[in-house]
């Protein structure tokens, strides 16, 4: 059996560095660049603008420059609450220079809540020419001296550009000033090698951190911890390509009391999850081997999501316990996952009763072979786990070794459950290519789904000649169905999705005010 992706990848970098030419060297650079780029994507915005500066017009309201007399300066008249805020939202170097501005100014910089991006503390000029061991110490070098000298507190902090393998004594050092400067968002990468650089224990001193990512460490024993160790005030945790044991894990979530949301991303090792938590309000896994997911106590969950688990292949449990306001679950693998919901094992031709189904979900998002039978008979079974689903994403995924299709009269004898008939509001079917088993599925609906209010089918990328010449005949072959609900609206659209199938946005899934995100998971035109 082939190792895991990840892990596969790990040995191929390694693999890289113990050649040591140059061109290697040049590989292993840009592999671990994309890499890190993929990690940036799941890590949250900076909260500074690293193009942005500050300017000032002196000149007269003719705008040539050249009246007589003293212009006056508003904005050091503002209160110093204000200025300091001003201060907080500039990258850190901007911040500083602003005590050049005036004798009003100068003392500003040391009393404002401090931004800290390392990546924006590189030299300015002939920054190109620096080699990647120059410019991580650059960094690690400004970023020593910032914390040194500012008093705090530190409203956010960005370390993504050190190799800290050179700088143990530096990171210890770091930690230790983080926690008394009261530290309240921290993004921490380690780049780019050992993937597996143990993480200080100093780590859980952070009690005011609110907001934490971490990516690519080893996470300390929690055994070794001190009885207090915790994290009082922790709203927010990513970790990322982190080496991490399950009773870590287990240990973060009892000591994180007023943690919401959870993501766990590009892990290094097999994920097991087990979310025993009165606060958790979403959880992500996302491009992760994971063998098991199991919802133990919840009451506050309403989001969980699995993107791109190495498990999709090989089978991952995911058991439902006590989860009263769940609400949104994707992407679930009909026929790939196992599916358990209180002490039922769901399979081909379970039926619905009171403890096999979660009514509180309104939004689902599945992935179905269409052409390999037996995971597709296993459609129906999931969708009656999900008797109140309004809003239905599926995914069609390729099947590089089709096994047979299911007809239409399959469909009308086992697929009339009550999300369908009854609650079902919108649809909508992502990588549509064409194949007889997805057409059936989708007249199916139309025929049976009373609530449907909208239709909406995205052609995959690249699988037709003509988009429009296909996105024609497929509404010709739709218009000869009866249709259950008269005022539903059908529209099909071509993804500009070049790789086809689905990306994900961490941050869209974590956003109050998203209320689908699974509408991000794809580009449409």
């Amino acid at each position: 059996m082939d190792p895991p992706p990840l892990i596969a990848m790990e040995r191929m970098l390694h693999q890289l560095v113990s050649l040591g030419t140059e061109m290697d060297a040049l590989l292993l650079d840009q592999t671990m660049e994309r890499m890190y780029g993929l990690l940036r994507s799941c890590l949250p915005d900076s909260p500074v603008y690293a193009d942005a500066f500050l300017s000032a017009d002196f000149s007269s309201p003719g705008g040539g420059g050249g009246g007589s007399g003293a212009v006056e300066d508003r904005i050091s008249a503002l209160p110093d609450e204000i200025l300091r805020d001003v201060i907080s939202r500039l990258p850190a170097k901007d911040a500083a220079r602003t005590a050049a501005l005036s004798s009003r100014w100068r003392p500003l910089w040391r009393s404002a809540p401090l931004v800290l991006v390392d990546t924006l503390l590189v030299p300015d000029e002939g920054s190109l020419s620096l080699s990647r061991e120059a410019e991580s110490a650059a960094a690690v070098a400004a970023v020593s001296r910032i914390l040194e000298t500012h008093p705090g507190p530190f409203r956010s902090v960005d370390l993504a550009n050190g190799a800290m393998d050179a700088h143990r004594a530096e990171l210890a050092r770091w930690f230790y000033l983080l926690a008394v400067k009261g530290v309240e968002e921290l993004v921490f990468v380690n780049r780019p090698f050992p993937l597996d650089l143990p993480l200080p224990p100093a780590i859980f001193s952070l009690a005011s951190v609110r907001r934490l990512h971490l990516a690519v460490w080893r996470f300390p024993n929690t055994a070794d911890l001190p009885r207090g160790a915790a994290f009082p005030h922790l709203r927010e945790l990513g970790l990322g390509c982190v080496v991490m044991e399950d009773r870590d894990l287990d240990f973060v979530l009892a000591r994180s009391p007023v943690l919401e949301t959870l993501v766990f991303h590009s892990s290094q090792k097999q994920v097991n999850l087990r979310i025993v938590s009165s606060s958790l309000w979403c959880v992500q896994l996302c491009m992760c081997i994971v063998q098991e997911v199991s919802v133990v106590d919840a009451p506050r969950l309403e989001r969980l999501f699995l993107w791109e688990t190495a498990g999709d292949r090989v089978g991952t449990r995911v058991k439902f316990g006590y989860a009263p306001n769940l609400q949104a679950v994707g992407f679930l693998v009909p026929g790939v996952h196992v599916l358990e919901i209180g002490d039922a094992v769901i399979k081909v031709g379970t039926k619905a009763t009171p403890k096999t189904v979660l009514p509180s979900v309104k939004i689902l998002a599945l992935k179905v072979h269409f052409r390999v039978r037996n995971e597709a008979r296993m459609l129906p079974s999931f969708l009656r786990c999900f008797p109140s689903v309004e809003a239905l994403h599926i995914q069609s995924e390729k099947d590089d070794q089709p096994t047979g299709t299911l007809s239409h009269k399959f469909w009308q004898e086992a697929c009339r459950t009550e999300c369908v008939q009854s609650h079902i509001r919108e649809i909508v079917f992502h990588e549509y290519r064409g194949k007889r088993s997805e057409l059936a599925f989708l007249k199916f609906v139309l025929e049976n789904a009373e609530a449907l209010q909208q239709m909406t089918i995205v052609l995959a990328n690249g699988t037709f000649s003509s988009g429009v010449a296909e996105a024609a005949k497929l509404m010709k072959d739709l218009s000869y169905v009866k249709r259950a609900s008269e005022s539903c609206n059908l529209v099909v659209l071509e993804s500009s999705n070049f790789e086809g199938g689905s990306f994900w946005c961490c941050q869209a899934a974590f956003d109050f005010s998203v209320t689908d995100p699974f509408y991000y998971c794809y580009t449409v035109y």
